[in-house]
């Protein structure tokens, strides 16, 4: 089971994510501590807010702790099977957004999760009254991988469907 060198780059993009998203995670809570609803602003739209996620996007899951420990047994199957995937890499951009989706499951659904019993979110953007979303590191890791592997895909599919000459860049395996 040979790992390309692109592989390797999967799995460092993936610690990187994993390691920016706990210390950055570390600093929040010593600097609002762990109490929910802490917050400070910082510039413009944003503010440091803590957050105990205890479900996943929308609430779901929440208040169950069989959610918790699915929520963690789901992360780690999909860790394993992007692993996989990213041993064969041979392009770069989707290498990179498999090392963040990666590295963003392990942050929130591993380590949080089994750590505090729910995943530490702070990044707050504000609009005056409206309140958009509270997340971390690892949630913009999973979202910027997710949507640089669906523009990749678009673009493929986009390129095959016109018949036109295949990039390289934008194959996704």
């Amino acid at each position: 089971m040979k790992i390309t060198r692109l592989g390797w780059t999967a799995y460092a993009v993936a610690a990187a994510t994993v390691v920016l998203d706990q210390i950055s995670k570390l600093w929040v809570l010593s600097v609002l501590g762990r109490e929910p609803g802490s917050s400070l602003p910082l510039l413009g739209p944003l503010h440091l807010t803590m957050v105990h996620n205890y479900g996943m996007s929308f609430g779901l899951l929440r208040g169950n702790d069989w959610g918790r420990w699915l929520l963690i047994g789901f992360s780690i199957v999909v860790v394993i099977g992007l692993a996989w995937w990213a041993r064969k890499a041979t392009k770069l951009l989707p290498t990179v957004g498999i090392g963040m989706i990666i590295g963003g499951a392990i942050g929130n659904n591993l380590i949080d999760r089994v750590q505090y019993g729910y995943v530490v979110d702070f990044i707050d953007v504000r609009f005056g009254q409206w309140h958009f979303w509270t997340f971390n590191v690892a949630d913009a890791g999973v979202t910027v991988g997710a949507i640089l592997l669906a523009i990749l895909l678009w673009k493929r599919d986009r390129t095959h469907s016109a018949g036109g000459q295949h990039d390289p860049q934008t194959q996704v395996g």
